[in-house]
């Protein structure tokens, strides 16, 4: 019999250590648990700065190109409006051409 009520002992024993344990490991993930929301926090903040740090080096990028852009329309506009004139006297001279090679002689 006192085998029997030792095994329990040993038994009781051994669940106690056990709650203990587990009570241990919660206090010890709360805890964790806050390092890490401290940590995810931290990540969120610094990736709010780099989206604003970001939208900002993409305006001035945006800007930069449209200022490119501008510029060189400015240089290759004339040219273009020269091309135009050119490519209409080219059709006006074409339409003479099958004018006099198809018209009434």
């Amino acid at each position: 019999m006192e085998e029997h009520q030792s095994k329990t002992k040993d038994i009781e024993k051994v669940l106690q250590e056990i709650g203990d344990k587990i009570e241990e490991l919660v206090k010890k993930g709360a805890d964790a648990g806050m390092d890490v929301k401290e940590e995810i926090e931290k990540k969120i903040q610094e990736l709010k700065e780099n989206k604003t740090t970001l939208e900002a080096e993409l305006k001035k990028g945006k800007d930069l190109l449209e200022r490119e852009f501008n510029e060189r329309k400015e240089d290759i506009e004339p040219k273009l409006k020269e091309s135009k004139g050119f490519l209409l006297e080219g059709f006006k001279q074409f339409g003479l051409a099958l004018k006099a090679l198809f018209g009434k002689k």
